[in-house]
């Protein structure tokens, strides 16, 4: 199976994994050898209730029988999309009432861009310096990270950088503005938190000029890091909510949240707006319907955060710098990117799944279940101080 992976499937890098899957449960990733691995990485933040979870399971396939695709977006009542686009909006402060469901992160980024422009008929976009919100080519012009955008530019026009927890650089939201687009929690960055008032102060900008605030929840949203989103924890509502990834509970799903007349606007003139075949699709909105109840009907949230603090307590090293982020969103940061790549590679031997963040080579990503237990989560910190010493003994000679 290696080599048919190397030869028919398209790579992303030169050097994947390549762990061959036999199956997964609960906080445990099997390999065809037989070996578990502990996973303290959850598909990259998107498996939030871990593998295979009974009750997601058990909608997908309680939808199977019901009905799969059964047309495009927007044209049928369909129930489990119905139901979800619901509770989003009853979870969700005012105005944040309306739901575009589409079929990734990086398409609700697009969604989210186009209604920007169609709300303030204005096409400058602002973004954050290290930002990362996707790849296709709007979400690309919107990436923070020049040296991944040369190769395919010309990008769209009219995005231009700025700097994050840079209050100076918020007099270039101005009346040609037609969004700020940022991350709640800066993800490829090296999960960086907004701080001193900066969110509300972008916000308070973009009211003045008349721009929209788009916040980007791919990574924090659905309960990583101690509220359902994570724009609560800093006093704002932005105009467009974009989430994804942890929404699916492990199925491949995204949307984008507004108020009613802001969504509105994608009816029409021109009609079709924003149009997409499987969004919304049955199967996949049982899956997130039922991740979302399951959040918000247990203590899982409210766990985060005590689970944070263990993880903190768990993972002191002199090799460890700094740890960032809050909740089940941690990034252990190291002198140097071989540091960090040796403790992945070297745990991965052990049997605990840890990652890399995308542009901050010197982190490992730490983004697991909500569901992980305390036992596991000391299982696993153990197997990095094991590294931790190892690396630092060697280092002593």
């Amino acid at each position: 199976m290696k080599k048919d992976f190397f030869t028919y499937q398209a790579q992303t890098t030169p050097h994947p994994l390549a762990m061959e899957i036999s199956h997964a449960k609960g906080s445990y990733i099997y390999d065809t050898k037989g070996n578990k691995h502990l996973d303290f990485v959850a598909g990259v933040s998107a498996c939030s209730l871990g593998h295979c979870h009974p009750r997601v399971v058990g909608a997908v396939k309680k939808q199977l029988d019901r009905y799969l695709h059964v047309m495009v977006y927007g044209e049928y009542i369909q129930q489990p999309a119905v139901e979800l686009a619901k509770l989003l909006a009853q979870q969700l402060p005012e105005p944040l009432k309306t739901t575009y469901l589409v079929n990734s992160g990086t398409e609700a980024i697009e969604g989210s861009l186009k209604l920007a422009r169609r709300a303030t008929g204005r096409t400058e976009i602002l973004y954050a310096q290290n930002a990362y919100h996707g790849n296709t080519m709007g979400a690309m012009s919107v990436m923070g990270f020049e040296e991944r955008k040369k190769a395919f530019e010309p990008l769209l026009p009219d995005c231009y950088p700025i700097q994050f927890n840079e209050v100076s650089n918020l007099d270039k939201i101005t009346n040609k503005t037609a969004a700020v687009i940022l991350e709640t929690i800066q993800g490829g960055a090296g999960f960086i938190e907004p701080e001193n008032d900066y969110l509300k102060r972008v916000k308070s900008r973009c009211e003045e000029m008349g721009a929209l605030l788009i916040l980007d929840e791919i990574q924090p949203g659905f309960g990583r890091t101690g509220k359902l989103f994570s724009f609560e924890h800093f006093g704002i509502v932005p105009d467009i909510l974009v989430m994804g990834k942890g929404m699916g509970g492990g199925m491949p799903i995204g949307a984008f949240t507004a108020s009613e007349a802001l969504m509105s606007l994608l009816q029409d003139n021109p009609k079709l707006g924003h149009i997409t075949t499987f969004g919304g699709n049955p199967v996949i909105a049982s899956a997130a319907l039922a991740t979302l109840q399951e959040i918000t009907e247990t203590d899982l949230i409210p766990q985060t955060l005590p689970k944070e603090k263990l993880f903190r307590k768990q993972l002191k090293h002199p090799l460890i710098k700094e740890i960032r982020g809050r909740g089940l969103m941690l990034a252990v940061l190291f002198d140097s990117s071989e540091i960090a790549s040796e403790v992945i590679l070297s745990c991965k031997k052990r049997g605990l799944v840890l990652f890399w963040l995308l542009f901050e080579a010197r982190a490992v990503r730490i983004t697991p279940p909500l569901t992980i237990s305390e036992e596991e989560i000391i299982e696993g910190c153990a197997i990095v101080t094991e590294v931790l010493n190892e690396i630092e003994n060697r280092k002593a000679r």
